[in-house]
């Protein structure tokens, strides 16, 4: 357990930026879910939406590495082209 108060304030900050970040990675890993589960689909429209809010959602949240989000995006991108 901490002693000192500035130990004690940042097990807080560190509490609360955690759960912040696990929000923001589950709601990223739902809209990529929902992305390829619609490109899958033969909705056209709705696979068009469906990836361009999971590109916003990536690249708002930053809870991945850029060259990995590029890459999602990229390799959505590409499936929807097809």
């Amino acid at each position: 357990m901490a002693n000192h108060k500035s130990a004690k304030k940042r097990i807080l900050v560190t509490a609360t930026k955690n759960a912040c970040n696990t929000r923001k990675k589950t709601a990223t890993k739902t809209a990529i879910k929902k992305a390829e589960k619609a490109l899958a689909g033969t909705d056209k429209a709705a696979a068009v939406t469906a990836v361009r809010a999971a590109e916003s959602k990536i690249m708002k949240n930053k809870t991945m590495p850029k060259k990995r989000a590029a890459r999602k995006i990229s390799r959505m991108t590409k499936k929807l082209s097809k």
